[in-house]
């Protein structure tokens, strides 16, 4: 039994067969994995005050854990993080970082270890980066095989530019020689050369306007809006991709909340949807994406929707009207709610 308090949600969580949800609920239409989830159940989430009343119950064989606003602020690990992986880890339960970071798996992790975390902790970590990178390599995927080779590549200046070696892939300047655009930052026009020239967002968006009328296709290598950072929030690619569809370009949307992200880190963690929870920050990304998912999950209120929420402090308790008016206007439903990454 859980010492957490139920929050009922009937307005948001109307009864729709074994699985739960409403007209507009994410897995509508979708077939959810035959998880012991009642509808009941779908129509309430549970406010936790740690984790360990979850961890202990022995429940999910594997976590699903975001890093930005969960673990870290990029810039330092939230308090108490690092002895929640540690405790976690003695339940004996698998953990995968699953990230929309424009980097490689390789990168995060030795982000990770650079910020005091165990990496021994973690199977691995699946990146919206690294499968973009796999999926433009391979070509297996019917989209991505119909791409060329040219491409506008949007990437990062003072985060430090995305390469893109391993890949045969030409950077162009002008959008009438490319093939397709590769999103991977929001600050600077990757150069044939390998450099990257500094840009603002609204001369990003001009180019998005010209790429837009030759109708060329876009790969978002990070999903995100924003993220979080020393507790400021940055604008990430996911907001061009964002605009870009709004000028009625296509976008390979390459991480949560789309499906391919998690179905790749059940596969690493050897688990099914049942086994296993997911963890984030992000209503519009990681719960929406465990929402499609058919994943169970906890939604850390601390992260980037803290603002919104009205919260001043890491470990502030959001109020319940706002917490239940923020789930609606972003359609996503987690199971459990929680502060902080706390034990």
């Amino acid at each position: 039994m859980f010492s957490a308090t139920p929050v009922a949600a009937r307005s948001l969580f109307p009864q729709i067969g074994a699985c739960g949800g409403g007209k507009n609920h994410p897995l509508r239409g979708k077939m959810a994995p035959k998880c012991s989830v009642s509808g009941k159940d779908m129509r309430v989430f549970q406010s936790l005050s740690g984790l360990r009343e979850l961890a202990e119950t022995g429940r999910f064989k594997a976590w699903l854990l975001d890093q930005f606003g969960v673990l870290h602020d990029g810039k330092q690990p939230y308090p108490g993080a690092i002895s929640t992986l540690e405790k976690l880890a003695n339940q004996g339960v698998k953990m995968v970082i699953i990230s929309n970071s424009s980097r490689r798996a390789s990168t995060t992790v030795e982000k990770m270890k650079s910020l005091g975390f165990d990496s021994s902790f973690f199977l691995g970590a699946i990146t919206s980066g690294e499968l973009t990178h796999q999926y433009l390599a391979r070509r297996d995927d019917k989209w991505f095989a119909k791409l060329g080779n040219s491409c506008i590549h949007m990437t990062w200046s003072d985060r430090g530019a995305i390469s893109l070696e391993g890949l045969d892939l030409q950077v162009v300047e002008n959008f009438e020689d490319a093939d397709f655009i590769l999103a991977h930052g929001t600050e600077a026009l990757g150069l044939p050369s390998g450099d990257a020239v500094p840009m603002k967002l609204e001369d990003l968006e001009k180019i998005l306007e010209a790429c837009a009328l030759k109708k060329i296709p876009m790969v978002v290598a990070n999903p995100d809006f924003v993220t979080v950072e020393a507790r400021a929030l940055r604008v990430m690619p996911g907001t061009l991709a964002a605009k870009y569809e709004k000028l009625g370009g296509e976008v390979k949307w390459m991480g949560k909340p789309d499906q391919v992200i998690y179905k790749s880190a059940m596969a690493m963690a050897g688990v099914d949807a049942c086994d296993c929870i997911a963890v984030g920050d992000s209503l519009h990304h990681d719960i929406k994406g465990a929402n499609v998912s058919g994943i169970q999950s906890v939604f850390i209120t601390g992260g980037i929707h803290a603002n919104e929420l009205g919260l001043a402090s890491l470990g502030e308790i959001a109020d319940t009207n706002s917490l239940e008016s923020l789930i609606s206007k972003y359609d996503a439903y987690p199971t459990y709610v929680l502060p902080a990454f706390q034990w």
